[in-house]
């Protein structure tokens, strides 16, 4: 019997647990009976009741419910440790929110079946605010001008993906790697499943405004070097410009050299603009510095803190 593995990261989602697990059991029962269906709880250290009720359900389907418990709230790494330890004949990662509707889990699995060894969830549309909707267009559009491979518009990262696909992951030695980057790159066999992105049934959205800039920032320079060329283009243009100006300055004032006055004022605005442009590239710069770091550094993804019912076959 092939194996599918259903990998949910979570924080604070006690309201969801209990729903999400048996619904999805209950759609492999009716509709894949063939299959056997492994849901597994990546949790981010919740401080509400989350891991009580993935601990009971746990013991209430130890042979299709299993846990991963981090010590600590690692929420741009946990969902990618959960798809390195979903050993199955193809995994489904999905978050606990119901924004993505258990309906779409049949037509991945379908397409699957088909031959596809990526299932991409597009968001077509979303039931979250107008404004953040087209922000969130804007950052896909600017990124993949800018970026050195094609970003998949309105795909985060929920989908179905073979375990041939998987397995190169697994075989990677850079373990901060970006997953998303990865499938942008290397994908292959990819269908792009639309959906509509729904609002939560319970709880509140755990991802601020500083996450998500957090997120895109992480995920520009993952997969673009065009900041440092542009940093090194300008750079050349703000020499020349600044050459030019001032060898217009020293003819006007050899000239005029009485009528001609400089004043302080073209002084401070140069002064002040070449400084905001010099701490905006150093910025940009830094970060390509902290990844770099964390490339050389080889960090876990995570820290876990326990394991539950992982004598599940894997």
């Amino acid at each position: 019997m092939k194996k599918i593995v259903i990998s949910i990261p979570c924080f604070n989602e006690e309201d969801n647990i209990v729903q999400i697990t048996n619904e999805i059991l209950s759609l492999f029962c009716n509709d894949f009976p063939k299959y056997k269906c492994v849901i597994q709880f990546i949790d981010n250290n919740s401080t509400d009741k989350t891991r009580v009720h993935i601990r009971d359900m746990c013991n209430l389907y130890p042979d299709n419910v299993r846990a991963i418990f981090n010590a600590k709230n690692f929420p741009l790494t946990s969902g990618y440790h959960g798809l390195l330890n979903a050993i199955g004949d193809c995994t489904i990662n999905i978050p606990c929110d119901f924004q993505v509707p258990i309906s779409a889990i049949a037509t991945m699995v379908r397409e699957w079946e088909n031959g596809a060894k990526i299932v991409c969830l597009i968001k077509k549309s979303s039931e979250e605010s107008t404004v953040m909707w087209q922000i969130r267009q804007l950052y896909y559009r600017i990124a993949n001008r800018f970026n050195d491979s094609h970003i998949i518009t309105n795909y985060t990262g929920s989908g179905l993906y073979d375990k041939s696909i998987l397995d190169v992951c697994r075989n990677l030695e850079n373990t901060s790697v970006s997953f998303l980057q990865f499938i942008y790159e290397y994908g292959y066999d990819i269908v792009q499943l639309e959906y509509n992105h729904e609002k939560r049934r319970h709880g509140k959205s755990k991802n601020d405004l500083f996450s998500l800039v957090n997120i895109g920032i992480e995920r520009f320079i993952n997969s673009s070097t065009i900041g440092l060329r542009i940093a090194t283009i300008a750079g050349i243009l703000l020499t020349i410009a600044c050459l030019m100006i001032a060898l217009v300055y020293f003819v006007l004032k050899l000239l005029y050299w009485k009528e001609f006055s400089v004043g302080i004022a073209p002084l401070l605005i140069g002064f002040f603009f070449i400084s905001s442009v010099q701490l905006f590239f150093i910025g940009l710069v830094g970060e390509y510095v902290i990844r770099a770091n964390k490339l050389i550094n080889k960090k876990p993804l995570v820290i876990e803190r326990e394991r539950i019912n992982f004598k599940i076959e894997s």
